[in-house]
């Protein structure tokens, strides 16, 4: 069987074409009850901020350097993390107050985002 390449692309239009039209006729004849209240949908309360933790990223699985994902960034309320599109996400640790919402809502397993213990800073002078 041989076919033009108008006739093969004026099939695949036509299928489509049949195909949305039998999906409409079966959405239209079936009816679905729809209940009435729907109850509001709660979100989780807003973790306490940790001032020993602070947030470390991944960049390695982060899909902000491929897809633009901003849920991290949308999500931190103090401002900590900036977006630098090809490289994935940077955080500020002075920013950061350790609440782990960026943890939360990071939507990648293994997270890209991850709480660790704040680093310490080293004593300026040692008595030895």
């Amino acid at each position: 069987m041989t076919m033009t390449r108008k006739e093969f692309f004026r099939e695949a239009f036509l299928s489509l074409g049949k195909t949305a039209v039998e999906v409409s006729d079966t959405l239209q004849g079936s009816s679905v009850p729809v209940p009435e209240d729907l109850p509001e949908e709660e979100f989780p309360p807003q973790p306490e901020p940790d001032q020993d933790k602070v947030a470390s990223a991944d960049n390695g699985c982060c899909l902000a350097r491929s897809c633009g994902c901003f849920s991290c960034s949308e999500r931190c309320l103090p401002g900590a993390i900036t977006m630098l599109p090809g490289v994935g996400i940077r955080i500020d640790e002075a920013l950061c107050t350790g609440c782990g919402t960026c943890e939360h809502v990071c939507p990648v397993s293994p997270k890209a985002v991850r709480l660790q213990p704040r680093p310490q800073p080293e004593a300026a002078s040692r008595d030895v």
